[in-house]
């Protein structure tokens, strides 16, 4: 998840020099909005020609854009298909709760709808790991592998880590429900912090405007999180479904057989920005410790499980380090390709 949502705006400056991702206009605009069943319709972003086809899934508070340097890089030599969750971007309200389960079957009937064949090769990040494990739980027969990215391991992390996660999260949907309030009622925005100049509408992704990210863009994103009350709507859903989703995970794990599984770790969990210079408190290097023996324990889902290590990101590898993602990528679809 992403505690640092409230504090990180401010951190902006320090990669304000970092160049745009290019051609990243085609997330600044709708790409193709397909049915997801049951009401829901999505929006889909692909681009490339190839199979087995890679599909993103986007951590929580994000959407399609946190995709903006890797996908194309990926695109060069399979199809790859980025979207953004019911409610977010520029896909329309979906059906509540907004459980991962539901999202992974929006997902799936979505994909059909949209005519990219399976299996996939599926990526997720952070939060968007629920969703992609939730996918192969229910459908694995059109899995041909997962990369999770900095994905989130809570419930195979200690119950008292659990419940320290699960009460730490308690007040984002109270605080995600009162922007949603003052938009709905075309009031001011509450501000992200004591102290703050940022309104509650910057708080996604890592905070915007992304200084990774074009201008087009960032000011379509900043519209939409000023205006689309159905997107904290949903993502004011998602938090408060992240213990039953994790419930849900452990009841219903599967083996992924020979499929290949590669798990992407930072040990900058839970922090937006890499800072080489950081100094760690215990507290905080234990915790990152736990986290990354928690994403360990997935290797046993596969015969063929890599876990990786990036020593120059944060959580945020797709923007940080995206060759590190797409090389990880390229092995899942290399190895899948294998007889």
């Amino acid at each position: 998840m992403k505690p640092f949502a409230i504090a990180i705006i401010v951190l902006i400056a320090s990669i304000a020099t970092a160049e745009a991702a290019p051609g990243d206009g085609v997330y600044a605009r709708a790409g193709r909005i397909v049915s997801a069943g049951d009401g829901a319709r999505l929006n889909f972003v692909c681009m490339g020609r190839g199979s087995p086809a890679v599909v993103f899934d986007s951590g929580w508070e994000d959407w399609a854009p946190v995709w903006a340097i890797v996908q194309p890089q990926v695109a060069k030599w399979t199809r790859a298909c980025s979207y953004d969750r019911a409610g977010a971007g520029f896909s329309e309200a979906g059906p509540m709760p907004r459980t991962s389960a539901r999202i992974a079957t929006e997902l799936h009937t979505a994909l059909n709808s949209v005519g990219v064949a399976g299996p996939y090769i599926l990526v997720g990040h952070a939060f968007g790991g629920d969703n992609v494990r939730a996918f192969a739980d229910l459908f694995m027969s059109d899995v041909a592998g997962l990369v999770l990215v900095e994905a989130d391991a809570t419930e195979l992390m200690s119950r008292q880590r659990q419940d320290r996660d699960h009460k730490g999260h308690a007040d984002l949907p109270v605080e995600l429900r009162a922007c949603r309030d003052a938009i709905a009622r075309h009031k001011p925005l509450p501000l992200l912090g004591s102290g703050s100049t940022q309104t509650c509408a910057q708080q996604f992704f890592r905070g915007l405007p992304e200084a990774r990210w074009s201008p087009e863009l960032n000011a379509k994103l900043m519209e939409i999180a000023n205006t689309k009350v159905a997107m904290y709507d949903a993502y004011a859903s998602e938090m408060e479904e992240t213990a039953r989703d994790e419930d849900f995970l452990t009841k219903n794990v599967r083996s992924l057989g020979n499929r290949p599984l590669r798990v992407l770790t930072t040990g900058y969990h839970a922090h937006g920005f890499f800072d080489p210079k950081r100094v760690w408190t215990a507290q905080e290097l234990a915790y990152e410790r736990d986290v990354q023996a928690a994403q360990a324990r997935w290797l046993p889902l596969s015969t063929n499980a890599k876990q990786m290590f990036t020593h120059k990101s944060s959580e945020y590898i797709p923007f940080d380090d995206p060759g590190f993602v797409v090389g990880a990528i390229r092995e899942v679809y290399d190895q899948s390709r294998k007889p």
